[in-house]
């Protein structure tokens, strides 16, 4: 196809050329042909088309055509008035129509074009009209649904860059047949203007230089120009239906022939009505029988062969039901889809289901979009799609948040309340269902609408239900970060590092390490919310490393002395100095004196009394130092800090253990106490 892209550009140039030279007869009847053979191919697809933009090039096309058309009236007015002759087609067309009656012609002609100009074109144009309009209004909600698929992980870039495109050319597509249609109606009013002018010129002319009569002048000249105008008027026709089609077509899957049998046909039981009816017109109105009953017939044998047809499809469907449910019950290779878990499950009453609802105004779906992206911001891993299913078995205001299949959080909400927290004072006056804040669980208050006031006033933090359910999702997912980091996933992010820094990659994955190890080290990072959004610069930690040592708790120790400043950044959360909490020297001597070490890398086996005592007298410091407004870590030796944190995260999960060499040198540090055991 390519060697024929220089065609358009050629015709365009002989259009412009007929405008100005004049062609003998015979040319002119093979330009009308070809004018009437374009005009019908039009039509042709604009019916096989599934949707308007699969033929996003008819404005333009539209163009060419009425132009051409155009340019051939020019040719034939130039002829008919000069040589009285316009070729064999037009002479065909007039003679053929009007026979030796020139009144008949122009009547029909005239009906023609009413029928063009009033009827199709003018519907067209207003279709046209209202489908741009509407199409222009509906562009910003379409890239906003796009923004949240793309945001809940439903599509990804991609996709989404296709759709917008999509978009972009739908409005290009209607705006420029909201244009296109007036060239139709603009070509109906000319031929009228030219078939007058060729007849009131051909008169004269016939009259003044011919020397005909009256008779023969208005004969040979309106013959000739009803059969101009009918030549040029029925391409125009067809080019008109063709417009009309496309700007009225709706997006389907089947071409136009197809949806209307489809949708006329489809019902038999009207079918036989309007045979009846029109068999009960024949009998009882003076129009006869003979014609109405072979229509009734036509219409009751397609109604019975419909039903014939229902019969058997469901026939077929119900076999096919029958097979596939044998097949898959025998199946081994079927029960395989059954096996997946979703890595996050968000599950919710029905009383919930308008706030994951776009429809009823929800934007759940949007804020989940936007705490995948903090989340990939925060600890550097990309949040794998959450999938939302409303849960009939729940109370209908409360929601569970799974992760592998596994339920890790659980809470009811209050319809039309807001949850209310205090700040440093409480207000006595603030009345409300007491409950506990799900994802830091902060006491705090459901209140009405009009306490929500007050609370705001008093100093509260308020927030509404979907807020408090985007906050605890987020909290969640940062809890459970390395349940979500697999194998896959830290392939697809190496992968990515690969790009930029593909030395690296070869020096260390699989020479040093195996992708099970860097992601148990990355594991063990993101346990304590550590992000491992600098990959490069862990996977250069691993790379010196990973020659001495392969064990993953050693690795990671060294990694997060390598992210000092990072780990510093992230526990002093812009404080003017981190608050720490340290071990007495007894105390620290006293638990590495029970550091064993086997194959499965170190252990910390402590006496039950004295790690009772130790998470008492660290919850006593914690306590004391938040009641300050103080956020505090523990700060110990490097040889204990990894098995100390596992001792105690149970108990303390939101204590950060940190270890001397973890902390940026630079960094402003303030004594929070001292535990002595």
């Amino acid at each position: 196809m390519s060697r024929f892209v220089w065609l358009p550009l050629l015709g365009i140039i002989g259009i412009i050329a007929m405008l100005v030279i004049p062609i003998p007869p015979t040319l002119l009847d093979v330009l009308l042909i070809i004018n009437l053979s374009i005009s019908l191919t039009v039509l042709l697809v604009a019916m096989s088309i599934r949707e308007a933009l699969d033929f996003s090039v008819f404005p333009s096309l539209l163009l060419v055509t009425t132009l051409f058309r155009l340019a051939l009236n020019v040719s034939s007015t130039r002829l008919i008035l000069t040589q009285g002759y316009a070729g064999h087609v037009i002479e065909t067309f007039g003679s053929f129509v009007i026979g030796s009656n020139a009144v008949v012609g122009v009547i029909v002609f005239i009906i023609l074009i009413i029928i063009q100009f009033i009827v199709i074109t003018r519907g067209a144009e207003r279709v046209a009209e209202v489908a741009a309009r509407f199409t222009l209004d509906a562009m910003p909600g379409k890239q906003i649904s796009i923004d949240a698929d793309l945001n809940s992980g439903l599509i990804n870039e991609t996709d989404a860059r296709q759709r917008r495109k999509a978009i972009e050319q739908e409005a290009d597509f209607y705006g420029a047949m909201d244009g296109a249609s007036k060239f139709v109606k603009g070509d109906a009013i000319a031929s009228m203007i030219i078939v007058a002018v060729n007849i009131i010129g051909g008169f004269i002319i016939g009259m003044a230089q011919l020397n005909l009569s009256f008779s023969q002048a208005i004969t040979q000249f309106t013959q000739l120009s009803v059969g101009d105008g009918l030549v040029s008027q029925i391409p125009a026709l067809l080019l008109s239906t063709a417009t009309g089609l496309i700007v009225t077509r709706s997006a389907t899957s089947e071409h136009l022939g197809k949806d209307i049998l489809q949708q006329i046909f489809s019902n038999s039981t009207m079918l036989s009505i309007v045979a009846g009816l029109i068999v009960l017109l024949g009998i009882f109105t003076p129009i006869s029988i003979l014609p109405t009953l072979p229509v009734a017939i036509i219409f009751l044998f397609a109604s019975r062969r419909l039903v014939r047809r229902k019969k058997e499809a469901d026939a077929r469907a119900l076999q096919e039901a029958e097979q596939k449910k044998t097949a898959t019950t025998k199946s081994p290779e079927s029960m395989y889809g059954l096996l997946h878990i979703e890595p996050i499950e968000f599950e919710f009453g029905y009383a919930l289901v308008p706030m994951a609802d776009r429809s009823q105004g929800g934007d759940l779906l949007e804020r989940v979009g936007l705490i995948r992206k903090q989340c990939a911001l925060d600890l550097g891993i990309v949040v794998p799609m959450i999938r939302f299913r409303d849960n009939l078995q729940l109370k209908p205001n409360e929601y569970i948040i799974k992760i592998r299949g596994t339920e890790v959080a659980r809470f009811e909400l209050v319809p039309n309340h807001y949850l209310a927290m205090s700040g440093p004072v409480s207000d006595p006056m603030i009345m409300g269902i007491p409950t506990k804040e799900p994802a830091f669980g902060l006491p705090a208050e459901w209140v009405n609408d009009t306490m929500r006031e007050r609370a705001v006033l008093s100093g509260y933090t308020v927030v509404d239900p979907p807020s408090l359910i985007a906050t605890h999702l987020t909290e969640i997912l940062k809890t459970h970060a390395d349940e979500l980091l697999g194998r896959q996933e830290v392939r697809t992010l190496l992968d990515a590092v690969k790009e930029r820094h593909p030395v690296l990659l070869e020096e260390l994955v699989p020479q040093l390490l195996a992708v099970g190890d860097v992601q148990r080290v990355l594991c063990n990072l993101l346990r304590e919310r550590v992000s491992i959004r600098d990959l490069v610069s862990i996977l250069e930690a691993l790379a010196d490393q990973a020659r001495f040592t392969r064990d993953p708790d050693a690795l990671s120790e060294y990694v997060r002395q390598r992210l000092a400043r990072q780990i510093t950044d992230q526990v002093r959360s812009g404080a003017p100095s981190i608050t720490a909490i340290t071990l007495s020297q007894a105390t620290e001597r006293r638990i590495q004196e029970h550091l064993t070490q086997n194959e499965q890398g170190s252990q910390l086996a402590l006496d039950p009394r004295f790690t009772a005592q130790l998470i008492k007298n660290l919850g006593e410091h914690i306590n004391r130092l938040a009641a300050l407004g103080k956020n505090s870590i523990l700060l110990v030796s490097p040889a204990i800090r990894a098995q100390l944190r596992k001792v105690i995260q149970r108990t303390l999960p939101d204590l950060s253990v940190l270890s001397y060499a973890e902390l940026d040198p630079d960094a402003p540090i303030e004594s929070g106490g001292v535990v002595n055991l």
